[in-house]
Parts: structure tokens; C-alpha cells; sequence
């Protein structure tokens, strides 16, 4: 990334406002990016755009590289003529205007979209795209997904529960039309995705994109290739799934469920599995961020079958050897969790930025690494992340001495940063630590957009380890982007000389 001073909005593109129930790749992406132009922001975040699986969580998908056909803009298939504004008025897909319904999305956003794909010409650049075959085995997947009811595949019928060339290329005939509409959903979001793009450069803004570092157990990558990415044995058991130890916040740690990879193996070929699929993904986004950077030095490995995170083992992963030769990539790490020598090494090695977070900065502690004024350039600094209370939401839920210890810290903070911090209430200690964030040394500064509009408990977007509706739901309304928070963005910019576009 370039060593400049720039801000952007993170911003889930299922939270964007939509008449269909889910942020899309329509009018309402093109307007938030006018949203970014007028305030001075040069970058959208996105959270993964690959398709949910259970839980409706983007980090748990059923591919490495699909891309998720909820957030296709139907009004623009509409244009199209592939439907009719009455056909997806009677869908009934808008719902709350806050919360995403997937169960409305995938029994009728699905349906729509099927329909679209009966009228849709086999053009040429449709024929060769299915030709290149980027995405034959998500396709497949998916079509074998519907054949059986979108079980997880260790529940499908035998022969289709372990891969075989000769059933797969019988399926393949039988059922040509099923699997080409799953190529129709990519080519369409493709489409829609690099209209978005193409409007954000014209408007001097980069897209960050976010890379899971794991993959969920149902995926097309277990199913299809098995022992060649994870560390599973000849029936595709794992031999450990991941997550995070136990620590200050949960007696449990995180029990994540996902396979984890063979590294020695992935090593006999230089990562090749690993190498395509960063590459593929900065395709796609102008910036990459690498989610668990820290699994690349050393993952937690829980046994399989365990309840919790109580036990486990760290275990080596690739380190240097799988960035040698990207240390030049638009690439940011998340840096965050149980820090070590060895990740600092591997950071140093990199050389990406980090990220520091301001939510975990005022508890008293002078050295504490996440404060404004200890943040040095080549670091984003964030209020949070996706997995984190809203900033409100934290300090609303406060101690009257960790309150006590926040607001003296606050105090001590705008003094070194000459930032002047108001403390009367929540919401004013949220906009002030935003104002510390954009004062910071940090090259780049992104916001949440649930801590722009100093949101509370209400709008978090994830609590990890759990599954509940209300991960991965959030939205916003076009209300939200008023006039006062479009000052208060843009006059952040101008001060804290952070007003910098890519060349148009």
C-alpha cells in the first residue's frame, strides 16, 4: 500500500440499503460510493464476498473463490429484461429494513434468479466463460448440493459422497442446465461487481476485500480434493480443526470447526493452491486483507470432536516461505490475537501493515500498543472490526472504573494527538476516539460504519462462536448517510490531512 495519509469506510455489502432485503450490486453500491467521493474517503472495505453456509457467516463458505449470488441486483437483471419488477415485488424479499432475512433470500432470491436465467441469451462471452472453467466446481457443487437437498456432502447417497471422475461426468449430463445456472450466478455478479469497480476508480477509490484464511468442512475444496489442502485422513476426518485458545475474554476460547491445511504437503508444490487464490482475490479488490494472519507462523489445533477450545497444540504453518514472493502485494494482515515472536517476525519479514484497534486502547495501561498516539505509520487503524461490540456498545457496557480509566485515558490521548475529546456521553466518546484514530500516525484509517453513526449493542455485526440471526445481518438505511455525518467524515478528512485519491 502506498505510504500515504488516507481514511475509508468499513462497510459489509449485505448491509448496504436495498429493496431486496440484502445490500446488492445496485443503485445503493453506486450511491455509498458517492457517499465515499463527497466525504474525501479513498476506500471501501467489503467483508468476503464469498457465498454463506451455515450460519450465514462469509468466513465459513462452501467455496474458496465463489462469489455470493445474494448480493446480485435483480432491478438490474430487471433492465435486462431477464425479469419483470412485478416478479420481484411478488417475491416479497424486502423485509426488515434492518436485518437481512436469509431464509427469504434463499428460497425466493434463488428462485428469481432462475427464472432470469431461462430468459438469458447463451451469448458467446457466456459460452466462454463456462469454457475457462474458473468456477466448474463450485457449480458442481452446488448442483449436487440441490440434488440432495443442500445437505452438507458427508450426508449425500454413494457414489456422490466421494468424488469420482466417471459419476461426476454422468451428473455433469444429466443435469447440464443445473450446474450452468450456478455458472450464470458468477458470470452475473462478475458483471455487476466490475461496474462497481470501474465507478469507484473513475472516483479515485480502492475496494479492500477480506480472504478467510480457512474454509468451512462442507466445501467443494473437502469434497473434491480432500487430503491434498487439509489435514484429514482417507475418509476426509479431520485430524484437528481450528480456533483460538482460551484467553481473557473466554474461559472456552473459540471453536472455530474449520479443517485446517496440510502445510507439509502444500509445501511440495510451493503453495500452488494458496498462490491462485491470493491472486484471484486481488482480481477482484484494488487491496487484500488476510484474515488470522497469525495462522501463517503458527494455527491452534483443536482436537476433532472436542466441545471447546480448552485443548489444543500450536502448530508451525507456512511462514515466510509462502509470502517470499509477494512482499510487493496490496496486502494488509490481521494481526491480531495471541502475538508472538514468531508472528512479529513473520510482519517484519512482510512488511504489510497491521492493524490497530481503538477499541481495545483506553484501559489505563500507558504502553498499551492499540493508543492513538503510539500507532506509527505503517498500520490501519480501525475504531474496530466486525467481530467487535460497536464502539458505543462497548463503552456503554463499561465498569465504573473501566469508564473511569477510559475516559482519563481519552483525556491523556487528545493532549498528545491535540485533539480536543468530549466525554458527556457514549456517543461523544465514540466520535472522539474517532477523531483519534484519523490523528494517529497511521498511513490509513477505515471506520465501521456502525461507529460513524455511533451505534450500540444493536448493530453488531458477528459474536463470535456463536450462530444466531443477528450475525452477519445488519443493515443500514438510506437515512443513515445524512448530511451531519457527511460533515463530520469530511471535515475528519480535510484536518487530519487524509484527502487522497487514486489517480482517475
Amino acid at each position: 500500500m502506498e505510504q500515504k495519509r488516507i481514511c475509508g469506510i468499513l462497510m459489509p455489502i449485505s448491509s448496504l440499503p436495498s429493496e431486496e432485503g440484502i445490500g446488492t450490486l445496485g443503485k445503493d453500491a453506486f450511491a455509498f460510493l458517492d457517499f465515499l467521493f463527497e466525504t474525501h474517503q479513498s476506500i471501501w472495505q467489503v467483508l468476503p464476498l464469498n457465498p454463506t453456509n451455515y450460519g450465514d457467516s462469509p468466513y465459513q463458505s462452501c467455496s474458496s473463490n465463489a462469489l455470493n449470488y445474494y448480493f446480485i441486483d435483480l432491478e438490474s437483471l430487471a433492465e435486462e429484461k431477464l425479469l419483470t419488477k412485478k416478479e420481484i415485488k411478488e417475491a416479497d424479499l424486502k423485509g426488515d429494513p434492518r436485518r437481512v432475512d436469509y431464509g427469504k433470500q434463499f428460497y425466493h432470491k434463488i428462485a428469481l434468479l432462475k427464472k432470469a436465467f431461462s430468459r438469458f441469451p447463451r451469448t458467446k462471452e457466456f459460452h466462454d466463460f463456462v469454457e475457462r472453467g474458473e468456477y466448474a466446481d463450485f457449480a458442481l457443487f452446488m448442483a449436487l448440493k440441490e440434488k440432495f437437498g443442500h445437505r452438507a456432502w458427508i450426508e449425500w447417497d454413494e457414489p456422490y459422497k466421494t468424488y469420482n471422475e466417471e459419476t461426476v461426468a454422468a451428473f455433469e449430463r444429466e443435469e447440464e442446465e443445473e450446474i450452468l445456472f450456478w455458472h450464470f450466478t458468477q458470470f452475473i455478479f462478475l458483471k455487476q461487481w466490475h461496474a462497481v469497480q470501474n465507478y469507484a476508480h473513475a472516483r479515485g477509490i480502492r475496494i479492500m476485500g477480506d480472504i478467510p484464511l480457512y474454509l468451512a468442512y462442507d466445501s467443494v475444496e473437502m469434497w473434491k480434493y480432500g487430503n491434498k489442502v487439509f489435514r484429514v485422513d482417507e475418509h476426509r476426518t479431520p485430524a484437528a480443526v481450528a480456533g483460538c485458545p482460551p484467553d481473557a475474554f473466554s474461559d472456552d476460547g473459540q471453536l472455530w470447526g474449520n479443517p485446517v491445511y496440510d502445510w507439509e504437503g502444500m509445501k511440495k508444490d510451493n503453495f500452488s493452491w494458496w498462490n491462485a487464490r491470493i491472486k484471484d482475490n486481488l482480481k477482484l479488490f484494488d487491496i487484500l486483507r488476510i484474515d488470522h494472519f497469525r495462522g501463517f507462523d503458527r494455527y491452534y489445533a483443536i482436537p476433532y470432536g472436542a466441545k471447546n477450545a480448552r485443548i489444543g497444540e500450536w502448530v508451525d504453518g507456512p511462514k515466510e516461505a509462502l509470502f517470499a514472493d509477494k512482499l510487493d502485494y496490496n496486502i494488509v494482515a490481521e494481526d491480531l490475537g495471541v502475538i508472538d515472536d514468531g508472528v512479529r517476525r513473520l510482519m517484519k519479514f512482510v512488511g504489510y501493515p497491521g492493524m490497530k484497534i481503538m477499541e481495545f486502547a483506553f484501559d489505563g495501561s500507558p504502553d498499551n500498543e492499540h493508543k492513538p498516539a503510539l500507532c506509527t505509520e505503517n498500520f490501519v487503524a480501525y475504531t474496530g472490526t466486525h467481530d467487535n461490540m460497536p464502539l458505543r456498545g462497548y463503552i456503554d457496557g463499561l465498569k465504573d472504573w473501566e469508564r473511569e480509566n477510559f475516559i482519563r485515558d481519552l483525556l491523556s490521548q487528545g493532549e498528545k494527538l491535540g485533539v480536543k475529546v468530549y466525554t458527556s456521553s457514549s456517543a461523544a466518546m465514540t466520535r472522539s476516539v474517532i477523531r483519534l484514530a484519523y490523528a494517529s500516525r497511521a498511513n490509513t484509517v477505515l471506520i465501521p460504519m456502525w461507529d460513524l453513526l455511533t451505534m450500540g449493542e444493536e448493530a453488531r455485526i458477528n459474536l463470535p462462536s456463536t450462530v444466531s440471526p443477528a450475525n452477519w445481518s445488519r443493515r443500514f438505511t438510506r437515512r443513515d448517510f445524512s448530511n451531519s455525518v457527511k460533515k463530520f467524515l469530511k471535515t475528519l478528512a480535510i484536518r487530519s490531512k487524509r484527502v487522497y485519491n487514486i489517480d482517475k
